[in-house]
């Protein structure tokens, strides 16, 4: 280690080839390289500044290096870092109260991420079917275009086959159906399935909103059958649609919830929330993770979920929700050539590309992005706004300057061949 740091390879420079040359090519990432940031303000090796409308696709909920967050991980640091599942310690503890106290669950599991928290959801959801009614009751729906992570069976619940090709086999049993589509529901949702697992706004799919009577619909199934409905709410979690967790405005309570991104505001953690009953089928050594719930993430998120857990922080961002969406219908409205009608929930919101301009989403994003403003796609025909939940007023007009700037520039430009 000492060879190492001598060798000056804590400091030496690196660029955006660097990540050509050294890293597995899993991403295509910007050719700018951020190094510093605080809130939605960010700036480039080069010393550009940008406003940050991705918040790290919905994560950094608070703002990059926020003082109160910042302030809570360097205590905990200094006191204790990793136990190890063989113990617990005190902001675990702190965080699982915080979470049951403020939605349906009675316990929780702690993780590293969404994919890992519908992982350990849907190995929960088989067990619980396998005890209560025995091996036949095992297949899993989910929806197509959906987004449940990127482990082999994540994947595979996942409603996008682009995302599973050349990993075959996959798991066995796992159908798809269409979403908002509550006949096809009805058909599938048969006594053989064990867990339905749906996105109470479909994030990577495009930024859809499910109708409450859809996500009604499917709880009634459920009951009906004696399969688990869980909600994953990875994305439109934590405050994201201007409730702390989607299914509070929706009417619809799951069994089972999962949680990530914007729990740690950057920090890795995620969470599987159930009831007691359910949770009772995860005995010791049944399933687990050597980080998960360590000190460092729970911290960090106890502190997310008591900020963000606040009715006029919550009222505020459907405040701001409003001004972003009416500033996109106007925008719509001025460049019919190309925007269709913008879609979404809180501060999750999708723009899709017009008919003229389809497969184009990350050619807007990129002149944006030019002009100092940062997006999401949510896949090639819609632009996705997800800014920090702190977002000013101000950065919306900003934004939306930026955005017709970069729409009269499109205009401007030949169609790609």
């Amino acid at each position: 280690m000492n060879a190492k740091l001598d060798s000056g390879t804590t400091t030496r420079p690196v660029t955006r080839e660097t990540f050509d040359e050294v890293l597995v090519p899993t991403y295509a990432p910007a050719a700018m390289v951020p190094v510093r940031a605080s809130g939605l303000d960010l700036w480039d090796q080069n010393g550009k500044h940008y406003l940050d409308f991705t918040s790290g696709i919905a994560v950094s909920s608070l703002g990059h290096c926020n003082p109160v967050l910042v302030d809570a991980l360097t205590r905990q640091i200094n006191s204790l870092w990793h136990l190890g599942n063989g113990y617990t310690n005190e902001p675990v503890l702190r965080l699982a109260l915080a979470l049951t106290e403020a939605t349906f669950a009675d316990r929780a599991f702690f993780c590293n991420s969404g994919a890992e928290a519908n992982e350990g959801a849907l190995k929960l959801a088989r067990k619980y079917a396998h005890t209560k009614f025995g091996p036949h009751k095992s297949r899993i729906i989910s929806c197509l275009s959906s987004f449940h992570g990127r482990t082999l069976f994540t994947v595979s619940v996942g409603g996008q086959p682009k995302y599973t090709e050349g990993f075959e086999p996959l798991p066995q049993e796992i159908s798809h159906i269409p979403y908002n589509d509550i006949e096809a529901a009805r058909a599938a949702i048969t006594d053989d399935v064990c867990a339905v697992i749906v996105e109470p706004i479909q994030g990577e799919g495009g930024v859809i909103p499910g109708n409450p009577e859809y996500l009604k619909a499917l709880r009634e199934f459920c009951d009906k059958t004696g399969a688990l409905l869980v909600f994953d709410e990875v994305q439109s979690g934590v405050g994201r649609t201007g409730a702390l967790y989607a299914y509070m405005d929706k009417g619809v309570t799951p069994d089972i919830l999962t949680t990530a991104k914007a729990l740690g505001n950057g920090y890795p953690i995620g969470a599987m929330l159930t009831t007691n009953e359910i949770a009772q089928h995860f005995g010791v050594g049944s399933h687990g993770t050597t980080y998960g719930g360590n000190p460092l993430a729970a911290t960090v998120a106890l502190n997310v979920i008591e900020m963000i857990n606040q009715p006029a922080f919550l009222a505020r961002v459907k405040e701001a929700s409003e001004k972003i969406m009416a500033n996109l219908r106007k925008l719509t409205a001025d460049f019919p050539q190309l925007f269709g009608q913008v879609r979404g929930s809180g501060l999750l919101i999708g723009l899709p590309v017009a008919p003229e301009f389809k497969g184009r989403s990350k050619d807007f994003t990129k002149a944006c992005e030019a002009l100092g403003l940062m997006l999401l796609i949510a896949g090639p025909d819609v632009v996705r706004l997800a800014p920090a939940l702190i977002v000013s007023d101000e950065q919306i007009a900003e934004a939306d300057r930026i955005m017709r700037a970069a729409a009269e520039g499109m205009l401007n430009t030949a169609p790609a061949k």
